[in-house]
């Protein structure tokens, strides 16, 4: 059954998204899987993707659950970042060997590919010089506040200003006091992040969400690994169950290649005769080439090739070129060439000498 992969910055909705699909999959009778971070590390930690080690080994561990889920009777939902795509194309390698369709969901924050959490109340002020100020916020819009108006029993904040760019609205009572108010997160709207919440039970600081955004490599449709692609931005957006559906189960598995096909099995006597077979080339080539003179067309017993002789040819250097010819047979085996390995051999000999 069908691969789906979900792809996406943290709280862009991936969670919310997996959860809407499962139970839309599960209501029609259909077995859902569901591979994520914190069901390969027991419980989820953001700060994996800050150690490449860490993360390389947590990639393998969803590749290998993956792998171990697909099936031609179950429906596997991959929720995690998976934005490289590197990995998105070793996904897509398991289910054209498992011969089976696979779609990508692809969820993006409402302001573009790397809206991840934005910072709240933060303004660029490019015709600043760099400086560091407070400026007491007693004007609104240019004008005085009014009198018993409902701003001034407001506390009064003031912007911090470094090199230009408004950093924070920091209450002037609370700077004053030193209160061990609770830390709140730098980055996020409030609105959306409450609305993502299912989206990570991880806190994403706010240089690894920057760190994110700068190596995510967003999926492509023109990429076979990355279609057919689903791009959904903000939450509003209907899931378009109707189109991952045919895409699931009416498209075609992507036929298999040779990276993903198993090697046609051999009889065990493959190798042996393999073996006897070039030994006796060999044989006979060092007997012919002793009567013979450059030029001549050396030919053995039970073949049809020949083999110019040119030069006086070494047992060291054919046995070299013999272990090249059977590394390379071991890894296309079939019984069919049993009759031609020797006319093979031969080929492979005379492209290899002259």
């Amino acid at each position: 059954m069908p691969l789906v992969v979900f792809c996406g910055l943290p709280y862009s909705g991936k969670s919310r998204r997996v959860e809407e699909l499962r139970g839309a999959l599960t209501a029609e009778g259909r077995a859902v899987y569901v591979v994520d971070d914190a069901a390969v590390l027991g419980t989820e930690d953001a700060t994996v993707y800050g150690d490449s080690a860490r993360e390389k080994a947590l990639r393998g561990a969803l590749r290998a659950a993956v792998e171990r889920r697909l099936s031609r009777h179950d429906v596997v939902i991959l929720d995690s970042l998976n934005y490289i795509k590197g990995f998105r194309y070793e996904l897509y390698c398991l289910a054209r060997a498992a011969r089976t369709p696979l779609c990508l969901v692809y969820c993006v924050r409402p302001g573009g590919v790397s809206g991840g959490p934005r910072v709240a109340d933060a303004t660029d002020n490019q015709g600043q010089n760099d400086s560091v100020s407070w400026r007491p916020r007693t004007e609104e819009r240019g004008r005085p506040l009014a009198a018993g108006s409902s701003a001034l029993r407001e506390p009064q904040t003031v912007d911090f200003v470094v090199s230009g760019r408004t950093q924070v609205n920091v209450p002037k009572e609370l700077e004053q006091e030193n209160t061990k108010a609770p830390d709140l997160p730098a980055r996020g709207t409030p609105d959306f992040d409450k609305d993502a919440k299912g989206d990570s039970s991880a806190v994403y600081p706010p240089e690894l969400m920057e760190a994110l955004s700068l190596r995510f490599e967003a999926p492509d449709s023109r990429n076979r690994w990355d279609r057919p692609l689903f791009t959904l931005v903000g939450l509003e957006e209907p899931l378009p169950l109707a189109e991952i559906r045919a895409a699931l189960f009416e498209n075609q598995a992507p036929p298999p290649h040779q990276s993903t096909q198993s090697q046609p099995l051999a009889s065990g006597s493959f190798l042996h005769q393999l073996d006897q077979i070039t030994s006796q080339v060999l044989a006979g080539l060092m007997e012919a080439q002793k009567s013979a003179v450059p030029g001549d067309l050396l030919k053995l017993p039970g073949t049809t090739e020949h083999l110019q002789f040119t030069r006086a040819l070494t047992m060291a250097e054919l046995s070299r070129l013999r272990r090249q010819f059977i590394s390379y047979t071991k890894m296309h085996p079939n019984n069919e060439n049993l009759p031609q390995l020797a006319n093979m051999f031969l080929q492979y000999l005379n492209q290899s000498l002259h």
